[in-house]
């Protein structure tokens, strides 16, 4: 490992595991993909367990922070997502130290460092930034994304035909785009 980055090391081991994992196998894996972008740590973690899942077959104990994953419960037959139970309290978390089925709802990243000593002004910083991410998914250079995405949306909907029941409101108000967006936000809703 000399010389080789952190998550270099993590690929490397799980290259191995995945090269030498049989269905016999007993596969403890932690936080796969933490050391790169979300995207790729993500995609990473996602392709391991299909592997491991419908190719090597091995029973796989696989903890991580990617809420997405739990969604592969329905559609891998074997696959049961666990987590530790946890109390909350006047912004306060307790972990009950039990497992319990299901996927977690939440993450509670900011109370175990707080539990952890952290400095209160940055833990008090990090949940301002997190309810901004959470809010408008800001990036650390500003709002970009959001913006592109709000522009990208704003575009798809223009393209969309209402249903019937809308068209007369839509003719109507065919000048307005505040309009036009509200009425296709109601056609949006019809199709949910």
């Amino acid at each position: 490992a000399r010389g080789q980055s952190t998550f270099m090391v993590e690929m490397s081991e799980t290259a191995n595991i995945l090269n030498n994992a049989t269905a016999r196998s007993l596969v403890i894996l932690d936080e796969i993909g933490r050391g790169t972008s979300t995207f790729d740590g993500l995609s990473l973690a996602w392709s391991i367990v299909e592997h491991l899942h419908n190719q090597v077959g091995a029973k796989t104990l696989f903890a991580t922070h990617y809420h997405e994953l739990t969604e592969l419960a329905g559609r891998l037959p074997r696959l049961k997502n666990f987590n530790v139970a946890v109390r909350e309290w006047n912004d306060q978390v307790v972990f009950l130290h039990k497992i319990v089925e299901g996927g977690a709802d939440k993450s509670y990243g900011i109370q175990v460092a707080r539990l952890a000593g952290v400095p209160r002004p940055v833990i008090e910083r990090a949940k301002v930034i997190l309810r901004n991410l959470e809010e408008s998914e800001l990036t650390p250079e500003g709002t970009v994304r959001q913006q592109a995405r709000h522009k990208a949306e704003r575009e798809k909907l223009k393209q969309l035909t209402p249903p019937p029941q809308l068209q007369e409101s839509t003719e109507a108000n065919e000048g307005n785009e505040e309009n036009r967006l509200f009425l296709a936000l109601r056609f949006l809703r019809l199709l949910l």
